[in-house]
């Protein structure tokens, strides 16, 4: 008996109108836009200013359900990966379980920072695996410009706020779908990226808020010398497990923190720029969103076809980081 296996039907995205380029940053904190475009690759990045995460990960699933021609009402399970929740209880997928109207769906939050999306796609591919469900939503949101310090040079040039949205479904073709995954945590890499206030080690107090504990403390230069190995050696791997050549990659779709740690990992892999999809100077980092909103935009104006092989990757907070494989089974929606 063939396995089961899961693969994207439809995916969507959604991007606040308001931009924040890096002039703008100029006027904030003492950067410039050179320093930030040759050391990060960004030039501009979204921010929501009315609304929360909910709202990025809602609209995200309702461009989805457009192009797929469902109603919400047809979805069984929502997954969350989010470190920006609306709050801390309830959990942001039943809030955005309601706005949208999924009333038969259940849901959950999944917190795994920049490598969000990587491990609730795994996830929600197990519950299609298994036969326990066949139309799992799988959303990657992030206001992160709620828990940036526009103070914070090292920072604030980063983030942006976005959300995308994939449902998974049984594969039609066996051959389609995800094939593979790999995903590793090193809790040792705390404090080297996190938020130190709000939770139950340092609750807000006048104290905590005082010494902007609420915001993201980050090493910057601890970050970048693991992330570079850790994406880049995850994607080697997962394409050594699957006896897969350069050749045979179609896309590589990295997570969008810096274009310095993309470039390493597509040199790792020896694929050529052209393979890589690249949107950071556009958003910024967008955590859990990066990756769907990449596939969305690719897939959007016809560049990600039905047959391709590609490889997602990520490194984040926690320190979290992935790759899965998958043959792209979504007809483009662009004619050849």
């Amino acid at each position: 008996m063939e396995k089961r296996r899961a693969t994207i039907t439809a995916i969507g995205h959604y991007v606040p109108e308001k931009i924040l380029t890096n002039l703008d940053l100029e006027k904030m904190v003492d950067t410039n836009d050179e320093w930030i475009r040759t050391r990060t690759g960004i030039r501009e990045r979204r921010i929501l200013e009315q609304g929360a995460t909910s709202d990025l990960g809602a609209k995200a699933i309702e461009a989805m359900l457009a192009r797929r021609g469902m109603d919400a009402t047809d979805i069984e399970l929502i997954i969350v990966a989010t470190v920006t929740p609306d709050m801390l209880f309830p959990a942001t997928a039943c809030v955005i379980q309601d706005k949208i109207g999924a009333h038969r769906a259940w849901g959950f939050d999944l917190s795994a920072a920049c490598s969000g999306f990587l491990y609730a796609l795994a996830v929600g591919a197990q519950f299609i695996e298994t036969g326990s469900y066949s139309k799992v939503v799988v959303v990657g949101a992030d206001k992160m410009s709620s828990i940036i310090d526009y103070g914070d040079r090292n920072t604030c040039i980063l983030f942006g706020d976005a959300g995308g949205a994939v449902l998974l479904e049984p594969s039609e073709d066996p051959e389609f779908g995800l094939i593979d995954h790999r995903l590793y945590c090193d809790g040792s890499g705390g404090p080297y990226l996190y938020m130190k206030g709000g939770g139950s080690l340092n609750p807000a107090t006048h104290e905590t808020v005082d010494k902007r504990m609420h915001y993201i403390f980050q090493d910057g230069k601890a970050v970048f010398k693991v992330a570079v190995k850790g994406m880049a050696d995850v994607s080697a791997e997962i394409m050594q497990r699957n006896n897969l050549s350069p050749d045979d990659i179609s896309w590589l779709v990295p997570h969008q923190a810096n274009l310095r740690i993309v470039d390493a990992t597509a040199e790792r892999m020896g694929l050529d720029g052209s393979k890589v999809m690249i949107n950071i100077d556009k958003y910024g980092n967008t955590t859990a969103a990066t990756i769907p909103l990449c596939l969305s935009e690719w897939w959007e104006c016809g560049k990600l076809r039905r047959g391709q092989n590609i490889v997602m990757a990520s490194f984040g907070a926690g320190y979290t980081w992935g790759a899965i494989l998958m043959k792209w089974s979504l007809e483009s929606p662009v004619k050849a």
